[in-house]
């Protein structure tokens, strides 16, 4: 998988699925093809991305924020999460899960879900336990939400990407197009 794994104060930066709400639609492409690639078929209410709108004409997806301390971790009794150290994201131990919900109840995102049918814990997990008969010919096991977006709308970010482009945002609302004072 295409992450950038960075050394900072003795931990890992992870990366997370961002959705900019600018270009998103609401089209609900990447709540089907994350079902399609876990599960085989088409069904968003099994998806670990999930659009949500607000109405008018707010639209946005959200996946997973791999929180430091993640509440559902904690809040499983059966200690059926754990966080990767390597990506981040918070694994389901299908095995321990036994569907009660504190995960989904916990979670300050909603990224949590229950699957309709096994009634196990959904997460993000950028793709790295998707179906093998949908992984590429070279092997890479990547976002899928992301490849099939129509309006490129979601992308793979850690936080100090992020924060650059906050801090880029921010000079540009202070002091307006700073193309201005680059040709003088």
């Amino acid at each position: 998988m295409s992450t950038i794994r960075t050394k900072k104060r003795g931990g890992v930066i992870h990366q997370f699925i961002v959705v900019d709400p600018k270009l998103c639609t609401g089209c609900e492409t990447c709540e089907s093809v994350c079902s399609f690639v876990h599960d085989g078929e088409f069904n968003p209410i099994n998806t670990r991305i999930h659009r949500v709108r607000i109405e008018p004409v707010f639209n946005i997806a959200l996946a997973c924020q791999k929180c430091e301390e993640a509440p559902c971790i904690r809040s499983c009794p059966e200690k059926a999460l754990e966080k990767d150290p390597e990506t981040g994201s918070i694994i389901v131990d299908d095995d321990k899960c036994n569907g009660c919900g504190y995960c989904c109840r916990a979670c300050e995102f909603g990224a949590m879900t229950m699957h309709v049918i096994s009634q196990k814990a959904l997460v993000c997990d950028l793709c790295e336990d998707m179906k093998d008969e949908f992984v590429e010919e070279g092997g890479k096991k990547e976002p899928q939400c992301i490849i099939v977006c129509p309006k490129e709308a979601i992308t793979l970010k850690n936080v100090e990407q992020i924060g650059e482009e906050t801090r880029i945002d921010a000079v540009k609302r202070l002091f307006g197009d700073v193309s201005e004072f680059s040709s003088k």
